[in-house]
């Protein structure tokens, strides 16, 4: 094992890899994390956290924070790079990056799924003033307002069921002729009177004032024929995109991209972990990623203890 650099190799600087870091550091194992980018992932993107315990509400750029400097305490180490590859090495995991290699005796995935973005002009400036991507996030800030909801499948149906509890209209807009959802779903919403639909149209842009989102400009994408709503905010819900390709040898993936894992956060692969929403799961909130990330850890150190 002397060639070993870390006891724990973490993969992914959100909520899940921060967590596993954390109990990682506090059972006395050394810990590397590697971050591509920004720490704290997806929660960056929320201006207002309101359903994660212990803070009424708290923005995902301060909580990230928090959690980054609680690791950095605990004596983890960090390599901002983007990790291509694992391979088994002597005693351990080489995890290849684009600027170096480092190995761990233990590995964990924590490398997140980002949501499909519509690749509108002026998207990414009107995120988290006016555009999100999760009802269950931000819904509540638009109780009796006016909202859409972009996309046609369950992801979508569902967001608009959970959003037409309370705003006072949601306008459910889909590219296609047709809901690809659920019909149980679809059957809820076109109950609800407070739901209407829009077919065949795609996002052409937006419209803001002041910095927030004032109107979202549609196209017709039979006739081409031009349109402008105007709302309060609008829900994307066109789809997940895990970041998991260079892991599918080491990890194992499902059909859908995500590594094929259960609570238990153990890959396909004894010594390599994941956790939080890069595995298969059906809640991916930021509760269930630091729940995933304590598991992953203490399953890692146990390993660890088995050598």
């Amino acid at each position: 094992m002397s060639n070993i650099d870390y006891d724990v190799v973490v993969i992914g600087g959100g909520p899940a890899g921060l967590t596993a870091a954390l109990y990682a550091l506090r059972a006395d194992k050394s810990v590397l994390i590697i971050e591509k980018g920004g720490f704290g992932g997806q929660i960056t993107h929320s201006p207002k956290i309101e359903n994660y315990p212990g803070f009424e509400m708290i923005s995902g750029n301060e909580l990230a924070d928090k959690m980054v400097e609680q690791v950095l305490a605990q004596g983890a180490e960090v390599e901002m790079d983007r990790a291509t590859g694992i391979e088994k090495s002597d005693g351990g995991f080489a995890v290849k990056c684009e600027g170096c290699v480092r190995t761990g005796k233990t590995v964990i995935i924590a490398t997140g799924a980002k949501h499909r973005q519509l690749g509108v002009e002026g998207e990414d400036e009107l995120v988290g003033e006016g555009i999100s991507y999760c009802a269950v996030c931000d819904g509540a800030f638009y109780k009796g307002q006016h909202v859409a909801v972009i996309g046609g499948g369950n992801s979508a149906l569902q967001e608009a069921v959970l959003l037409s509890e309370g705003c006072s209209r949601v306008s459910v807009i889909q590219n296609l002729g047709f809901l690809t959802g659920e019909e149980r779903l679809a059957a809820k919403l076109r109950e609800r009177d407070n739901v209407d639909f829009t077919f065949n149209t795609v996002v052409a842009g937006f419209e803001s004032e002041n910095g927030s989102l004032k109107a979202v400009k549609l196209k017709n994408a039979e006739t081409g024929e031009e349109s402008k709503m105007y709302l309060d905010g609008i829900f994307v819900a066109i789809g997940l995109v895990p970041e998991n390709e260079a892991f599918a040898d080491a990890a194992g993936l499902n059909e859908y991209g995500y590594i094929d894992a259960d609570e238990r956060c153990t890959t396909a692969t004894p010594g390599i972990f994941c956790a939080g929403d890069c595995r298969s799961k059906g809640v991916r909130q930021i509760a269930t990623a630091v729940a995933d990330g304590a598991t992953a850890a203490l399953a890692a150190c146990r390993f660890i203890d088995s050598l």
